[in-house]
């Protein structure tokens, strides 16, 4: 496949103005990562996977990479191994949420609820590798409900960032299983903003198109159902 054919200037301009959200997103931290100082989720939380439903799932996780690339370089980010692992959770995340055949997706959830509870520590704490089932079985029962799809977007950015986080920072059993509950309100709220941003998207996209008379085929507006 030609590479103009992939990357066409419409797609070229979403992905920039992405990236600029990015840019701004990181900038506001939202809750500390436990664990590790100088870690926190951001704003970024709240909107990053939409990019998979508006370019593709491929496109859109292609998106999120060079968004975070960029915001890395302009920044003078270290390239620690921390900071580097930290830009795959939301690539699955996109992923998740631009997929049309969902079930492909719950092959990440379930290989990380193994390797979390391969892991000794994991092992003791199995119960929190529990939030996991919830993007599979959302994959299978409720794909196009909006705030489900968020859900089980921000869960399998979620499986994957505390796979990496088990495996390269020391915590204890009970520091996972304290987390909890902490988890769930902070997953929520992530699920909470993926929606309303997903929304807030179209309705910008579907009024600067119909303004200017612009048919983008490269950018799917197609409508999740908010309650499905």
């Amino acid at each position: 496949m030609e590479i103009r054919k992939i990357l066409t200037p419409k797609r070229v301009l979403f992905i920039a103005l992405f990236a600029v959200l990015v840019f701004l997103g990181n900038r506001v931290n939202f809750s500390a990562v436990v664990g590790q100082n100088n870690q926190s989720f951001t704003l970024f939380q709240f909107f990053g996977p939409v990019a998979g439903s508006f370019l593709g799932p491929i496109f859109g996780a292609v998106s999120v990479l060079a968004a975070q690339l960029a915001d890395y370089l302009a920044f003078g980010k270290a390239f620690t191994l921390i900071n580097v692992l930290r830009l795959a959770p939301m690539l699955f995340a996109a992923w998740y949420f631009g997929a049309k055949k969902k079930q492909w997706t719950v092959v990440v959830p379930i290989a990380a609820i193994i390797a979390f509870n391969l892991h000794p520590v994991g092992r003791q704490a199995w119960l929190y590798s529990m939030f996991w089932l919830i993007p599979i079985a959302v994959a299978f029962i409720r794909p196009n409900n909006l705030f489900l799809r968020s859900l089980g977007a921000t869960l399998t950015a979620h499986c994957v960032g505390a796979v990496a986080w088990l495996y390269t920072v020391p915590m204890t059993a009970g520091q996972w299983l304290g987390l909890i509950p902490v988890t769930a309100v902070e997953r929520l709220m992530f699920a909470a903003g993926i929606a309303v941003s997903y929304l807030a998207f179209n309705i910008v996209l579907d009024k600067a198109f119909d303004k200017f008379n612009v048919k983008v085929p490269e950018i799917q507006l197609n409508k999740l159902r908010v309650i499905a």
